[in-house]
């Protein structure tokens, strides 16, 4: 844990080909963009919303 808080390590594990531009546009909020990429982000209730989003394209480690 660092000095901000609680962290969520976020990977890309789906491709955004074909799907909504809203999603594709929720990944790169993230930080992702490619597959297999990692962003480790603050784990805010606005984060926790991106990720419930594109919950089938993101694998999620670190939660809690």
């Amino acid at each position: 844990m660092n000095a901000r808080g609680k962290t969520v390590k976020v990977t890309q594990t789906g491709s955004p080909i074909g799907r909504p531009k809203d999603q594709r546009a929720t990944l790169v909020g993230l930080g992702l963009n490619k597959m297999n990429r990692t962003s480790e982000l603050e784990d805010t209730p606005a984060v926790r919303g991106m990720i419930d989003k594109v919950s089938h394209l993101v694998r999620v480690e670190g939660e809690g």
